[in-house]
């Protein structure tokens, strides 16, 4: 696998960037200031974005599929890393119709298309799941986020509705999961981790999380890899000192 993004990978990231319609994504992202915030993270995006991507590259094998979940903006590197480096196929979706046209635009020409769908309806297996900042996304889950963040006000927290917030994100996971192949990767943010070994504890899955962690330039929360379907490393020597 390549341990560096190839010079020309680099270029077709910065072009496709070059060819976001900033104007119409600052709305997508802010309530106001849209343009001012993507003029100050447009940069680290693609930086702290080609770093992620490099390091997928380094972990996935080639000619491979993977599934990403809420994919969007800040997800452009890995996706035409994996694409272009890798020759992998790329499913990215998004539900956020005005984004998923932009992003499309921008990459009218290569061997990557947002779909405006649910991802629980895409079809096949994948050998490569990601799903970042969708499990406690604070606008779609206000009650659960917080908890999630460990700061949550017990006075106004509502255990109900976090119950009914729970509920779905179980469901995003439980219709995501299964297309995963065993063994198989995620890429998901820490504080996600929970939700994927939930998931692996219910189903009596081994997986395995790597120390290692990346920045991230819009989500905030640092991104890390998890080894799904083999057995953790501890387990695997102590069978071969049995042996």
């Amino acid at each position: 696998m390549p341990t560096t993004l190839h010079p020309s990978i680099r270029r077709v990231i910065r072009e496709v960037f070059a060819r976001l319609h900033y104007k119409t994504l600052g709305p997508v992202y802010c309530y106001e200031g849209g343009e001012e915030f993507w003029q100050a993270k447009r940069g680290p995006c693609q930086r702290l974005g080609a770093q992620i991507a490099q390091a997928l590259c380094r972990r996935l094998p080639s000619q491979g599929r993977s599934l990403y979940v809420g994919a969007g903006v800040a997800e452009l590197p890995p996706l035409l890393a994996e694409a272009l480096e890798l020759g992998r196929t790329v499913e990215p979706y998004n539900l956020r119709r005005t984004e998923v046209a932009a992003l499309n635009r921008a990459c009218r020409t290569l061997p990557v298309r947002f779909r405006s769908q649910d991802a629980a309806t895409a079809k096949g297996r994948f050998d490569h799941l990601w799903i970042v900042s969708v499990l406690n996304d604070p606008e779609r889950f206000p009650d659960l986020s917080p908890l999630s963040y460990g700061n949550a006000d017990p006075v106004s927290f509502d255990p109900r509705k976090f119950e009914q917030q729970r509920k779905i994100v179980r469901s995003i996971v439980d219709r995501c999961l299964p297309k995963l192949s065993l063994p198989g990767f995620v890429t998901t943010s820490t504080e996600e981790v929970v939700w994927i070994a939930d998931w692996c504890h219910r189903k009596k899955i081994p997986y395995r999380v790597e120390r290692q962690q990346f920045a991230t330039a819009l989500v905030g929360d640092p991104i890390c890899f998890m080894r799904i379907g083999a057995a953790p490393r501890t387990a695997q020597r102590a069978r071969k000192a049995k042996s």
